[in-house]
Protein backbone atom coordinates (compact mmCIF):
# COMPACT_ATOMS: atom_id res chain seq x y z
CA UNK A 1 0.00 0.00 0.00
CA UNK A 2 0.91 3.32 -0.73
CA UNK A 3 -1.03 5.36 1.86
CA UNK A 4 -3.58 6.81 -0.43
CA UNK A 5 -6.21 4.38 1.05
CA UNK A 6 -6.72 6.65 4.32
CA UNK A 7 -6.32 9.93 2.68
CA UNK A 8 -9.06 9.07 -0.23
CA UNK A 9 -11.32 8.05 3.11
CA UNK A 10 -10.41 11.50 4.71
CA UNK A 11 -11.27 13.44 1.59
CA UNK A 12 -14.40 11.55 1.41
CA UNK A 13 -15.11 12.02 5.19
CA UNK A 14 -14.33 15.90 4.79
CA UNK A 15 -16.59 16.03 1.70
CA UNK A 16 -19.57 14.05 3.32
CA UNK A 17 -19.46 16.27 5.89
CA UNK A 18 -19.23 19.50 4.26
CA UNK A 19 -22.05 18.60 2.13
CA UNK A 20 -24.10 17.51 5.22
CA UNK A 21 -23.76 21.10 6.80
CA UNK A 22 -24.74 22.72 3.31
CA UNK A 23 -27.82 20.52 3.20
CA UNK A 24 -29.01 21.43 7.12
CA UNK A 25 -28.47 25.00 6.61
CA UNK A 26 -30.42 25.28 3.23
CA UNK A 27 -33.24 22.68 4.18
CA UNK A 28 -33.56 23.93 8.17
CA UNK A 29 -31.60 27.52 8.57
CA UNK A 30 -33.43 28.18 12.19
CA UNK A 31 -32.46 25.25 13.35
CA UNK A 32 -28.80 25.71 11.93
CA UNK A 33 -28.85 29.10 13.10
CA UNK A 34 -29.93 28.13 17.16
CA UNK A 35 -27.00 25.58 16.77
CA UNK A 36 -24.33 27.68 15.99
CA UNK A 37 -25.70 30.42 18.49
CA UNK A 38 -25.41 27.18 21.11
CA UNK A 39 -22.18 26.62 20.00
CA UNK A 40 -20.37 30.01 20.36
CA UNK A 41 -21.92 29.89 23.92
CA UNK A 42 -20.14 27.15 24.64
CA UNK A 43 -17.14 28.38 23.64
CA UNK A 44 -17.46 31.93 25.08
CA UNK A 45 -18.14 29.88 28.47
CA UNK A 46 -15.51 27.75 27.96
CA UNK A 47 -13.14 30.62 27.24
CA UNK A 48 -14.23 32.95 29.85
CA UNK A 49 -13.31 29.87 32.44
CA UNK A 50 -9.99 29.45 31.20
CA UNK A 51 -9.30 33.15 31.17
CA UNK A 52 -10.71 33.12 35.07
CA UNK A 53 -8.34 29.91 35.32
CA UNK A 54 -5.37 31.86 34.70
CA UNK A 55 -6.23 34.84 36.21
CA UNK A 56 -6.88 32.87 39.58
CA UNK A 57 -3.11 31.49 39.13
CA UNK A 58 -1.45 35.05 38.93
CA UNK A 59 -3.52 36.61 41.83
CA UNK A 60 -6.06 38.22 39.46
CA UNK A 61 -8.89 36.99 39.64
CA UNK A 62 -11.03 39.67 39.12
CA UNK A 63 -14.69 38.87 37.18
CA UNK A 64 -14.72 38.57 33.24
CA UNK A 65 -17.22 41.55 31.98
Amino acid sequence: MDGEGPVNLKKVLVLAGVALVLFLLITRPEESASAVQTALGWLREGAESIITFIRSLFGTATPVA
